[in-house]
């Protein structure tokens, strides 16, 4: 039976992506093609907030197919678009890996904005053990040169909690409450302005190639646009009335 992506919606304005490909969920060629479709379609939505991904299974995502990739000829070309669509996506992506997360699936955990792990987690910088390279870009950014190399040159799987003490995933669950704390998570970012979430999202992400006065002439003009909206206004009213927001993207 063929992979799928499943959209599953668990709460208002959040929806979780579960990748389905037993048994290590990889991502080959119809995959990622319906990967990119479903998230073109679920970000059509205004009203989303937020997206969960995870896999079923015993894996998050095993990264390429490598008979897929065979058969293209080495054609490394549409994970990267893969993994570009999903750094650009608009709402932030919590990444809730649920076990065996390698090679190109630890790229994809890497693309995602938040990580959070199951005990049962392993993460393996597979490039080095297939001839390849992977993750040598994101990950030190993320981690750190000196801690990202010992992940990268040795090819080895590291656990969860190894993963947090690295600052890889910013939390550490047994599997049964995974998803419900991925859920809680996601909900939380949710509630928070939208049009603010997604600027924020957009600059800090560039955070780290921008000097000081770049930083400034982006932030700048953003800042003015939110400052103007109705979200930001309502904010305001929602503090001095002592409630709680309702927050309309606009």
């Amino acid at each position: 039976m063929s992979g799928t992506i499943h959209i599953e919606r668990p709460a208002p304005a959040i929806v979780r992506l579960v990748i389905d490909n037993p048994p290590m969920n990889p991502l080959g060629v119809a995959m990622r093609d319906s990967f990119m479709r479903v998230l073109d379609e679920v970000e059509a939505d205004d009203g989303l907030r937020a997206i969960i991904v995870t896999g079923k299974g015993r894996a998050f995502c095993s990264g390429d197919d490598l008979k897929d990739e065979a058969a293209q000829g080495g054609d490394l070309a549409g994970f990267t678009r893969l993994l570009e669509r999903l750094d650009a996506t608009r709402a932030p992506v919590i990444a809730a890996v649920n076990g065996w997360c390698v090679g190109g699936g630890f790229e994809l955990a890497l693309c995602c904005d938040l990580r959070i792990a199951s005990t049962e987690a392993r993460f393996v910088c597979a490039g080095v053990n297939m001839g390849l390279m992977a993750s040598a870009y994101r990950l030190p950014r993320l981690i750190g040169v000196s801690r990202a190399k010992a992940m990268l040159l040795t090819g080895l799987p590291h656990d969860a909690e190894t993963a947090e003490r690295f600052g890889l995933v910013v939390a550490v669950h047994a599997p049964e409450t995974l998803q419900i704390e991925a859920l809680k998570l996601a909900e939380r970012v949710a509630s928070r302005a939208p049009l603010s979430v997604e600027a924020t999202k957009a600059v800090a992400g560039r955070a780290m190639d921008l000097s000081p006065a770049e930083s400034e002439a982006l932030q700048g003009p953003v800042l003015a646009r939110l400052r103007a909206s109705a979200d930001h206004a309502e904010a305001v009213a929602a503090f001095r009335d002592k409630r709680d927001p309702v927050f309309k993207r606009r």
